[in-house]
């Protein structure tokens, strides 16, 4: 089942995209909230509902009648929290190759992650972005969940039971402003919090188990077969596969839940892929090549993600009508 947000006349709707149309939950069945966080705390018997819907439109047991006018909004548009993990190897090693430092031992001990913004999360469409953004800005093509089910001190054997679906995840970066911040070993903070972009929809387990693989080895948790890329203006940058995750999801939840409560509608990325970002692309670009020319998201570019069985998210960059820059107010 994919599960969509969308807004029509300045609210916002819970729906299923099924053959390329939106329908209306509530419509179907008055006992399904019309709002996607309220869905989610309804846990398995909301779900199950839901997945009956579902099944009843593509078998046209039902035909209700599809949004015809919508707005579509990343599909859990008001996260409980937002967090975003380090799980691809190729990607940490490609990155600290390029700065010419080893490989740090750490990162196949345990899973990490950070908090950022979750007021800042958004879908398909445009990503309005402020002067300094533009210094270095970046994307990252990542795999996102969102939990499901209320939990603390789970297993990571247990976690993926806790997943209620998968998104494409691009997390925007300001790299100047972030590299800026990370100098004094705090953050990432300004240089990510301004846009988190998630969608097109939320995609539930049942329909990726086709593509099931096994773990890297040591690692318990589901893994995935799912081809990942990404274009600007039409042009691929990057391709990788959720596969290649060196932590599993249920590893990072694991962590995640260690003394606190997980939630029904937090979203957790899985860090970028291999080849996901141009700081990681440029980087190895001028390793190999001086007179390599590095590549930075423009105003007017269009970001296009696409993942097997999550869908084609697509966004816009512009540029907000301001001049104000915090770069500039930095003490000499």
């Amino acid at each position: 089942m994919k599960l969509v947000s969308y807004k029509t006349e300045d609210r916002e709707h819970l729906g299923v995209f099924v053959n390329g149309h939106i329908y209306n939950l509530n419509s179907c069945d008055k006992l399904l909230p019309d709002e996607m966080n309220e869905f989610l705390r309804g846990g398995v018997d909301l779900m199950d509902r839901a997945k009956k819907v579902d099944a009843q439109i593509k078998s046209g047991e039902i035909e209700p009648k599809e949004e015809a006018f919508y707005e579509l909004l990343a599909p859990v548009p008001h996260p409980t929290s937002c967090r975003d993990g380090y799980a691809f190897r190729q990607h940490v090693a490609a990155a600290r190759r390029n700065r010419k430092v080893d490989m740090i031992a750490e990162f196949d001990q345990y899973p990490i992650f950070y908090f950022t913004n979750h007021n800042a999360i958004q879908g398909p469409g445009d990503i309005e972005c402020m002067p300094d953004h533009f210094q270095k800005l970046d994307f990252e093509l990542e795999v996102a969940i969102v939990i499901g089910t209320k939990g603390r001190n789970i297993t990571a054997a247990e976690a993926d039971n806790y997943i209620a679906g998968y998104m494409v995840m691009n997390d925007m970066s300001a790299r100047t402003l972030q590299m800026e911040e990370m100098l004094l070993n705090l953050g990432p903070a300004k240089g990510k919090d301004f846009s988190t972009v998630i969608g097109p929809w939320l995609v539930t387990p049942d329909e990726l188990e086709e593509y099931l693989c096994a773990p890297k080895p040591g690692h318990t948790g589901k893994a995935y077969n799912l081809k990942m890329t990404c274009t600007v203006n039409g042009i691929e940058v990057s391709a990788g596969n959720m596969a290649d995750m060196d932590w599993t999801f249920a590893e990072i939840i694991e962590r995640c839940a260690y003394g606190v409560d997980i939630l029904p509608g937090d979203v957790i990325g899985s860090g970028t892929v291999g080849t996901g970002c141009f700081l990681e692309l440029n980087g190895t670009g001028l390793l190999n090549n001086p007179d390599f020319k590095p590549q930075w998201l423009q105003e007017g570019d269009v970001v296009e993600m696409e993942i097997t069985g999550l869908g084609h998210l697509s966004n816009s960059i512009i540029k907000a009508d301001s001049d104000f820059s915090i770069l500039a107010l930095k003490k000499k």
